[in-house]
Formats: C-alpha cells, structure tokens, sequence
C-alpha cells in the first residue's frame, strides 16, 4: 500500500509540472505575437509624411495584364511611386517647360469629348494621378469649371491628396473621371472598382493607355490587349475605343456607367 501510494503522488508531481510548463510556454508565444504586432513598420517613418492605405486584398488579374514583381510591400509601392512625384527635376519639367503644351494637348482631347457629348460644362469631373494638375486645368480652360485632382502629393488647388486605391471620395460622386495613370496601378482591379463606386450612374470614365509599348520604371503593370482592362469593369459598358497620341500612350477606352447598378 505504501508503494502505491507513492507512485501515485510521483504521477500527480509530474502532471502538475507538464502542466506549469504548457501553461508557462503559451503565455511567452503569446507574449511573443504580441511584440511582432505591435512593432511593424510605418509609413510614418518615411522623410515625407503621407497617406497610404492598407494593401488592397489580392485580386484575380486579367490573362491580358501583368503585375510588374519587385513590390514586397504597399509602403513600398508608395514610395517607389513618390520618387517620381517628388523628383526637383520632373517637378520642375512639369510646372515649366512641359506645362502649357501639356494643357494644350488636353485641351484637344476634353474639347472632343464635349463634341461628342461625353463631357458637359456641368459636368463633376476628377483627374485620377494628375501630378501638378495640367489635365485639371485643361479642363477649366474648356469651361468644365467643377474639376478636381488627387494625386499621393497635393498641388493646390488643383490637385488634392487621395491615393487612387482607395479614393477619398462617397459613391456617385463624378459625371466624368479622367486618368492616363492605369499603368502605375498595383492593384487594377482595386484601381477600376474605385473609378465605379465614385461615378454617377450615366456618368463616363476616360482612360489612356499604351498598348504597343511598355511604360516606365514607375509603372507597376503592362497592358497587352484592351480586352484585359474592359475585363475588369463590372457596371460599366464599353463606347469606344480609339487610337490617340496622348505622351506616350496610344489607346482611348471611353466607358460609360450603366444606370442600374449596385452603388447607389
């Protein structure tokens, strides 16, 4: 009996310390999680404070558009893509030399749509990745006075902050958006969804694209076949599509938003 007796109490000793130690062993994992959580990298950390959203949730991409590797993170994306907006020397090109023949050539493109009935002096239009605004100005200039830019870094009062993943805007907001930034997108379809969601029912969605070349080292996909971009709309139908001259991009698609939608 005394024999028993202590074997059990030897069994009893054993659990309560296999016990102890799980118990002691979750609290340091838990413990640890915490620490890797907390302790992430900020876009905060960056020289130039700005506004970046969290990474779209990955999308099925069209068969006709390829993601450019090399981006481990959004912040990364954002920044690659803030070292063009806020290089002196492109800035400069930009607000001088490439200013009045930049408005000029919009002007042309803005007149005709307004001929053919796409865009109205009354018309809310935005201009998505407008840099310093030239397409913004181009737009008052043809008398479309309720126009808007966004772009990762302002330029008042043309251009206001707004990433175009996530647009700062409500649902139905614009008769008329405007972009020939579709190659700097990592995220297409997040970049497409966000021109539906914000424009009007009725309302029309200009695009420039290049289809013959490949964009820059900023660009963060290439386009194939017009197919893959007019793949991705969902509440919106196809009115043209036409060869342009637009700074290096060589197609228009014109999308117009079907009046009976999800976004109300």
């Amino acid at each position: 009996m005394f024999i028993m007796k202590k074997t059990s109490s030897s069994s009893q000793t054993k659990s309560l310390v296999l016990k102890t130690f799980l118990f002691s062993l979750f609290l340091s994992l838990t413990f640890l999680f915490f620490l890797l959580s907390d302790h992430q990298p900020s876009s905060s950390s960056s020289s130039h404070h700005h506004k970046t959203t969290h990474p779209p949730p990955p999308t099925t991409k069209p068969p006709d558009l390829r993601i450019r590797p090399g981006f481990t993170t959004y912040d990364s994306y954002i920044q690659h893509q803030l070292n063009k907006t806020l290089n002196p020397k492109l800035r400069r090109l930009w607000l001088t030399r490439d200013w009045d023949r930049k408005i000029d050539v919009f002007s042309k493109f803005f007149t005709k749509l307004k001929h053919e009935n796409f865009l109205s002096n009354d018309s809310k239009a935005l201009c998505i990745g407008a840099r310093v605004g030239q397409e913004v100005a181009a737009l008052k200039r043809v008398g479309v006075a309720d126009s808007i830019g966004i772009d990762l870094v302002p330029y008042p009062p043309l251009v206001m902050q707004g990433d175009f993943h996530d647009q700062p805007f409500e649902n139905s907001t614009f008769d008329f958006e405007f972009s020939n930034v579709f190659d700097h997108a990592l995220y297409p379809t997040k970049f497409v969804g966000e021109i539906e969601r914000t424009l009007k029912p009725g309302g029309v969605c200009v695009l420039h694209v290049a289809l013959s070349g490949r964009g820059d080292k900023y660009s963060a996909n290439d386009l194939y076949n017009v197919g893959g971009l007019v793949g991705m709309f969902r509440v919106c139908e196809v009115v043209h599509v036409r060869k342009v001259d637009g700074f290096g991009l060589d197609t228009e698609v014109v999308f117009r938003k079907k009046k009976m939608n999800n976004y109300k």
